[in-house]
């Protein structure tokens, strides 16, 4: 079949051929990140429930030194990334079109990698305080070395806790903000690489303010529980992408809370 273009049509302009190489690099540069996110993450979670003498072997330590830590946190921090990246393709492409409108002389990829950078530095941050929140429950005797919570009681409360959070008015903003990429981008103060760090890291900041109790049902499930990290990734992009995630909140949180009261009645 021919891919001429039809009679009458005007050929694509110049910023036209632009904003799709843009675009095309962008979308290039976020599924390989993914892919290699999860080439670490899956391995790693296929192991931590088998052997254990593979690319999780390093979990099985009674000693936690610097070193040890530094490798949980690098798990969280390629688990995050891997787990948010797909939901913010939606404003990093967006971006990357309004860029290029705005200053057709520049490349506005760089640009694009800059806001990127400022939205995973927020999850890194968030990535830093899960390091330290599984390091205390495992000293506190509350998580198993397979990274799962043993008391009951407490897998309750964080289903709870997430259950009630996602009915609240905070959460319903913080959707609303990452459901909407095109304000943010409205929102943008200034030219430059800088300028798109900054609503990078305002767009993270939402995002952490709408997933951040997502995120501590890993304690719950388990940490490295590949059926887990799979679920919250589709839950979260389906809330932030899908026409109808905003029901879906809510829907989850009262599922959710349900759950809690199963197992406290247990």
């Amino acid at each position: 079949m021919s891919s001429a273009p039809i009679a009458g049509t005007p050929p694509p302009s110049q910023l036209e051929r632009l904003l799709r190489r843009d675009r095309a690099l962008v979308a290039a540069a976020l599924a390989a990140a993914t892919v290699l996110c999860w080439a670490w993450i899956v391995p790693m979670a296929r192991d931590m429930y088998g052997a254990m003498d593979g690319p999780s072997a390093w979990m099985m330590t009674t000693e936690w030194d610097a070193t040890h830590t530094l490798l949980l946190f690098a798990m969280w921090a390629v688990m995050m990334a891997g787990m948010m990246l797909p939901s913010a393709a939606p404003l990093l492409l967006l971006y990357a079109g309004a860029a290029r409108r705005r200053e057709p002389a520049r490349t506005g990829v760089p640009r694009v990698y800059a806001l990127g950078g400022g939205y995973l530095l927020v999850w890194t941050g968030f990535s830093a305080a899960a390091t330290t929140l599984q390091r205390w429950l495992s000293e506190m005797l509350v998580l198993t070395p397979m990274m799962e919570i043993a008391a009951t009681p407490v897998v309750a409360g964080l289903l709870a806790l997430a259950g009630v959070y996602q009915l609240t008015p905070l959460k319903a903003r913080c959707l609303d903000a990452c459901r909407s990429p095109l304000s943010f981008i409205m929102r943008e103060r200034g030219h430059g690489a800088a300028a798109a760090f900054r609503l990078g890291v305002d767009h993270g900041l939402s995002c952490l303010g709408c997933c951040w109790a997502l995120m501590l049902l890993l304690f719950a499930g388990g940490v490295m529980n590949l059926t887990v990290i799979a679920a919250l990734t589709i839950i979260v992009l389906v809330e932030k992408a899908a026409p109808f995630g905003g029901y879906t909140s809510r829907a989850l949180g009262v599922a959710l809370i349900m759950a809690s009261m199963w197992m406290a009645g247990r």
